[in-house]
């Protein structure tokens, strides 16, 4: 159940759902903001999982210093290099083949997947091109109990070599040439909250200890509890809208209805911990380096 929220008088923060999300409206990000404005965004997004923010004009820069407020901010991407003088900017652009039309948490292949992610949208298709987002501390939560305490044991090795990146990446050979692998709990605490919450998602492949067809089974199993319609937000973007999510506590799919029209987003994301489960124990990296990556603009 979401939170009650004490937010500066300027901020209004609206439910959009009876699990996930919220609108936040009395915020320009491109600008000034006062520290009680921004632990105001922060609360809204811990509560909510994902905050909806409209009319936001922001370039790289402004989105820049705006994300910089919530946390330090990683590289563009462990795989894709960024463009020239943006460090921190991944592009999301159909027009290269990106569609991420599939239920992931972002990056979950490398050992720390970063904490927040902010996407501004900057092209829309005239109809579809939707986002959905899903909580994990609910589903997490809603599992029943012999399956919630099995969850809390479990170890699941994921990849960017996967079902996600069948058709949903743009050159998958490029993709998957650098194997990268971690090793997370299915169930992880969240570092500032205390939430538990499934880390699963289009990256996971198998879980330790089980036979593949097994651990692909049970995934799928603790998967759908994630995706049940009750789990969910759905954003009809415009654009300019500033999308901000706990990729701590969300799954989100970006669904692929707009055939040859052109969907753009610029998204940056902060650097995040490494995960630890229900046992203190934290994920491992199995294969890659992505340490420059989680280091940061340094």
């Amino acid at each position: 159940m979401a939170q009650t929220l004490v937010a500066p008088p300027a901020v209004t923060v609206t439910r959009l759902a009876g699990n996930i999300g919220a609108e936040i409206g009395g915020v320009d990000t491109s600008g000034p903001l006062s520290d009680d404005a921004v632990a105001a965004v922060r609360a809204a997004l811990l509560a909510h999982k994902v905050v909806f923010l409209r009319d936001q004009k922001l370039d790289y820069d402004t989105q820049r210093a705006f994300a910089e407020r919530l946390g330090e901010l990683t590289l563009s991407h462990p795989i894709y290099a960024a463009p020239e003088r943006r460090p921190a900017l991944r592009e999301m652009d159909s027009a290269h083949g990106t569609k991420a039309n599939h239920w992931h948490t972002d990056l979950t292949f490398i050992e720390r997947p970063p904490a927040f992610c902010l996407l501004h949208a900057k092209i829309i298709p005239p109809v579809g091109g939707d986002t959905m987002w899903a909580n994990c501390v609910n589903a997490y939560q809603s599992l029943p109990e012999p399956l919630r305490v099995l969850a809390d044991q479990l170890r699941v090795v994921h990849s960017n070599d996967s079902d996600f990146t069948d058709d949903t990446v743009d050159h998958r050979d490029d993709y998957v040439a650098t194997p990268y692998v971690a090793e997370h709990p299915a169930v992880r605490v969240h570092p500032e909250t205390g939430e538990r919450a499934l880390l699963l998602g289009g990256f996971a492949r198998s879980v330790v200890g089980m036979a593949p067809a097994a651990g692909r089974d049970l995934i799928r199993v603790l998967q759908e509890y994630v995706t049940r319609p009750e789990q969910t937000v759905r954003w009809q973007w415009r654009v300019g809208d500033l999308v901000i999510w706990d990729n701590q506590a969300t799954m989100h799919y970006a669904i692929y209805d707009y055939g040859r029209e052109r969907r753009r987003g610029e998204r940056l994301t902060t650097i995040g911990r490494t995960p630890v489960g229900v046992d203190g124990r934290p994920s491992v990296t199995l294969a890659g380096d992505t340490s420059a990556y989680s280091a940061g603009l340094r």
